[in-house]
């Protein structure tokens, strides 16, 4: 098997960086999206969160090649990760509004965020983020595919995992919400930023420039 020699072994050791960063990044926002949710249906946010991304990254590793050839597909999951966070920034927004209103004794109870609005945010979420994992991933694991399903496995593995640990940590304490943020923010706007990079040189080409 091609991971046995040396060059597959460096390979699965990038893939295994790549997947602790990505799949941590992942599980915020799925942990984020599933803390709004009564406990039971949390857990069922959560399993959807997973299956989505889990299905994802098998149809996204199927066409690496021609993924790798889209210019600006990047940039366009980039996009849709900041509006996945500004949605979110808005409603932790709210429910500390919410939370300020009730310790005064003045507000009234809002409505509970829906299981069909946080799994709808964690599939947004899931398919730019999947889709940065998987191109990652397939960078690093170039002609070694016994080390990009590896790496699959793995991502989704820690992702289950940290989703359940973080979830529990925001309904404890929700200023953890703003660092999630934070981290999704981060990575939305450095997938942006090397969208932009990949796509600015045929924007030049084409204005002239």
């Amino acid at each position: 098997m091609e991971i046995f020699t040396s060059a597959g072994l460096l390979a699965l050791l990038q893939v295994i960086v790549i997947d602790l960063v990505l799949a941590g990044d992942n599980a915020v926002v799925i942990g984020l999206a599933a803390a709004g949710l009564a406990p039971d249906q949390r857990k069922k946010a959560i399993l959807v969160g997973i299956i989505a991304a889990t299905v994802l990254r098998i149809a996204l590793a199927s066409v690496t090649v021609q993924l790798l050839e889209i210019i600006g597909l990047l940039l366009a999951g980039g996009i849709l990760l900041l509006w996945v966070c500004w949605k979110m920034w808005r409603e932790i927004r709210a429910n500390s509004a919410q939370d300020a209103e009730g310790q005064n004794g003045e507000g009234t109870q809002a409505p509970r965020k829906t299981f069909f609005q946080a799994a709808t945010q964690i599939v947004i979420a899931d398919v730019s983020m999947s889709l940065d994992n998987v191109l990652a991933v397939a960078g690093a694991a170039r002609e070694h595919p016994t080390v990009l399903v590896i790496g699959l496995i793995l991502s989704i593995a820690m992702m289950g995992i940290a989703a359940n640990f973080i979830a529990r940590l925001l309904n404890r304490y929700h200023w953890i919400a703003y660092v999630g943020l934070a981290i999704i923010l981060y990575v939305a706007l450095n997938m942006i930023y090397r969208g932009t990079l990949e796509v600015w040189p045929y924007m030049a080409a084409a204005t002239g420039g």
